[in-house]
């Protein structure tokens, strides 16, 4: 099967509806889900502009993408996203939820980024990716935030991120094909910081610098329709504080760019300043029409906890198992079920969590198959906090 393959900015059009769900079985955790519609138009306006768009209950990610105007090989974008609830942040220390040291976060977004293909006759891309965004954040107590808690100050964030990436995925619950080899760096330089919570007992940093690398694939075997996968994702940090950490947990595939999955876990359960994660995947058809199918995954990680939520053991894992279906035109679904080994919850380690994700593909007749990687619909979060868990 042949495999075409272009640099960031996405030359495919796509209209895509998606919906995801994680609920604890046990226990009260962050509200974890998402549902947006995404859109990506090349040829907007012009030939060489693109549009891609994510909206969300009232959230809004969007960003304009110029082909070629840095050179033949580089592409230059700019973005502006904005809405509710998608900088809420949800304190998870040792298995459990504390509301009473939770808050709701807003903000809105300005970015610009730089997108370099070094290899643009080659299958598989190689591109460089520098983006500058500047993120404002205003916070804001939940009903049951303690009214001895401060709140961090609102501020300002300039980020700073780089990376190069060797091929990539599509932005779809369960990619037929997958490859990618990646490193990047992530500086956040804030303008607000200090301490914050009951008495000061915690603190935001003025500037934290995050390192990661990832490698994964996936294929479909193409007679059979098996699908497997297997990704390695590591990082670490420099001066990583609660807003910064790598955060682990949940199990929703497109939850972030770069999501950190620990099946049978709360969304974000852990927090940490470095870590290591393996996970691996299988699905394969049961019926002789190959639209239903049965599929397990499974993960562990080594972690490293930031400063104040650290917990016994710096090994966790979770396994997991679903049926789906795929209809014969544009829509697919899958039920999971999963059960965190290392997971501390008030009768001791185990965790267990059922899961829902779908997703409407309007343009999939038209579907070519390229490796690509967009940004996330993860701030679509806000409709679960206006509906509740």
């Amino acid at each position: 099967m042949l495999i075409s393959a272009f640099g960031q900015i996405d030359p495919e059009k796509r209209q895509l509806i998606q919906l995801g769900y994680n609920q604890p079985i046990e226990g009260k955790g962050p509200i974890s889900g998402y549902a947006f519609y995404y859109r990506n138009d090349p040829n907007f306006f012009r030939t060489n502009i693109t549009l891609r768009l994510a909206i969300a209950p009232i959230y809004v990610d969007s960003e304009i993408g110029l082909s070629h105007l840095l050179g033949e090989r580089t592409d230059l974008a700019f973005g502006i996203a904005g809405g509710g609830f998608a900088d809420s942040y949800s304190e998870v220390r040792q298995g459990r939820l504390r509301d009473s040291e939770s808050f709701t976060g807003h903000g809105g977004e300005i970015s610009s980024s730089v997108y370099h293909r070094f290899n643009p006759n080659s299958m598989i891309p190689l591109s460089g990716i520098l983006r500058i965004s500047a993120h404002h954040t205003l916070y804001s107590e939940d009903s049951e935030t303690s009214d001895a808690f401060e709140l961090p100050e609102d501020r300002t964030s300039l980020n700073v991120r780089a990376g190069l990436r060797w091929g990539g995925k599509e932005p779809v619950m369960r990619p037929d094909l997958g490859m990618e080899i990646s490193a990047w760096y992530e500086g956040q330089f804030r303008t607000a910081y200090g301490n914050y919570g009951f008495s000061g007992d915690r603190t935001v940093r003025p500037a934290s610098h995050l390192f990661w690398t990832r490698a994964l694939m996936i294929y479909t075997l193409p007679e059979l329709k098996h699908n497997f996968g297997m990704s390695m994702t590591a990082g670490t940090s420099l001066a990583a504080d609660r807003f910064s950490s790598y955060r682990l947990g949940g199990v929703l595939p497109l939850i972030a760019e770069f999501p950190l999955s620990l099946p049978g876990y709360y969304f974000q359960e852990i927090s940490a300043r470095r870590f290591a994660l393996l996970s691996g995947q299988y699905s394969l058809p049961i019926d002789t029409d190959k639209r239903w199918i049965v599929t397990a995954h499974g993960t562990v990680a080594a972690v490293d906890y930031v400063s104040g939520l650290s917990q016994p053991g710096h090994i966790h894992s979770g396994i997991g198992m679903g049926i789906g279906y795929k209809s014969p035109k544009a829509w697919e679904i899958i039920l999971g079920y999963s059960y965190g080994f290392d997971a501390i919850r008030s009768h001791g380690r185990g965790a267990q969590s059922i899961g829902l994700i779908f997703q409407y593909d309007l343009e999939a007749r038209h579907r070519s198959g390229v490796l690509i990687d967009v940004d996330s619909p993860y701030k679509s979060r806000g409709l679960f906090r206006i509906f509740g868990p």
